[in-house]
């Protein structure tokens, strides 16, 4: 009802010319009709009596018979005839008008196929209507820009991988030369090269998974298999497979979950989720540090946060992270460095669940918090 209310009253001023236009055009009719009656009666009739009588030598009953015949008798027909005039000149000139309103509408929706950044202007009484053209304008420049600067960002990520990927590839091939060079290496120095060897085959597998992964994540739509999850065996069974990866650091993933706590969900998918953020949290926390995994229940949902200490985030990309292809820092080492797609595959899944995906940093503390249905 009140969406309705608002809508009629968006064009009031619309409404207002109309009703103005309408009562100057019945003002206009009862003025001829005023003026006809006296004109007819008065100095009108005598005027015609005496051209007659000058013109024609009539004797004055004659010229009278002779008006009263033409004009006087046919005075309603003749006044029907000046209103129908009117109506039609002022109905002539109001139709123009809204032909103007018209074409200028349809230069506004021309103005938004057209590159300009100037704002679109309209008649004072299509006030909403060019509310309504400016808000579909800057809609439109908003999904283009957020277009090009995606594609950008994706261009440049994978040119930044492409030379990632050539990093271990060279190191590869050096490294496998010389064992293939060297068939009297020492077996110490033999194993720590294909050790390297390994590593960096490895993390070029990584990058090349990475690669995939863009290429999936805009192809991928989202099928949710949902199952009663028990969150705390997830989140903890979890934290122990990273626990290679947070070992050499002096870092700890630390749980605190009740132990019934369960929730209805996709379980491959949000462990997918929980898995980008404790790897982000990895990456960017302090060494020696504890990462915070907390779960409980609230209301109808379940809020699973986590905290981490290390540099913090810039206000102004908090809300860019969670962007496809976004990297929080370009200048990052390639060992903490992903696609970019980690954190914008979670908000996906996230939404999916009908949840929500936040992240806030201060210089102590970064938590990340999603909140689902329970």
């Amino acid at each position: 009802m009140k969406n309705e209310n608002s809508r009629k009253n968006d064009y009031s001023n619309l409404n207002r010319k109309m009703f103005y236009h309408m009562v100057l055009m019945i003002a206009a009719a009862l003025a001829i009709v005023f003026v006809l009656r006296n004109l007819v009666r008065g100095h009108f009739a005598n005027g015609v009596v005496e051209f007659l009588e000058d013109t024609f030598h009539l004797s004055y009953n004659n010229a009278y018979t002779i008006y009263q015949f033409i004009f006087r008798n046919n005075m309603v027909f003749l006044i029907g005839i000046a209103i129908f005039i009117c109506f039609a000149v002022l109905f002539h000139f109001a139709i123009l008008r809204f032909t103007n309103y018209f074409n200028e509408i349809d230069a506004g929706m021309d103005h938004l196929t057209q590159d300009s950044n100037e704002e679109i202007t309209l008649s004072p009484e299509l006030e909403s209507m060019e509310k309504k053209l400016n808000q579909v304008r800057n809609t439109l420049e908003k999904k283009t820009r957020d277009a090009k600067e995606a594609e950008q960002r994706k261009n440049d990520l994978v040119v930044y991988l492409a030379h990632d990927i050539k990093t271990p590839l060279t190191s590869v091939i050096g490294y496998l030369s010389l064992l293939d060079e060297a068939s009297d290496m020492p077996a110490e120095q033999r194993v720590k090269y294909i050790g390297i060897t390994l590593e960096k085959a490895y993390r070029l597998e990584d990058l090349i998974n990475e690669f995939f992964e863009i290429t999936r994540f805009n192809l991928e739509s989202i099928v949710l298999n949902k199952s009663k999850i028990n969150l705390s065996m997830m989140l903890q069974q979890m934290a122990d497979e990273f626990y290679p990866m947070l070992t050499p650091q002096g870092k700890q993933a630390a749980v605190h979950v009740p132990e019934d706590l369960t929730l209805l969900g996709d379980a491959d998918k949000l462990a997918r989720v929980f898995n980008n953020i404790l790897k982000n949290a990895i990456a960017y926390s302090d060494k020696n540090s504890v990462i915070d995994i907390f779960a409980a229940r609230q209301a109808d949902y379940v809020v699973i946060t986590f905290t981490n200490k290390g540099n913090p985030i810039p206000p102004q990309k908090l809300d860019t992270i969670f962007e496809k292809f976004y990297r929080l820092d370009f200048s990052r080492s390639t060992n903490t460095g992903g696609a970019g797609l980690g954190l914008a595959i979670a908000k996906e899944i996230v939404v999916a669940h009908g949840g929500t995906i936040t992240a806030k940093s201060d210089p102590e503390h970064t938590v990340f918090t999603v909140k689902l249905p329970s």
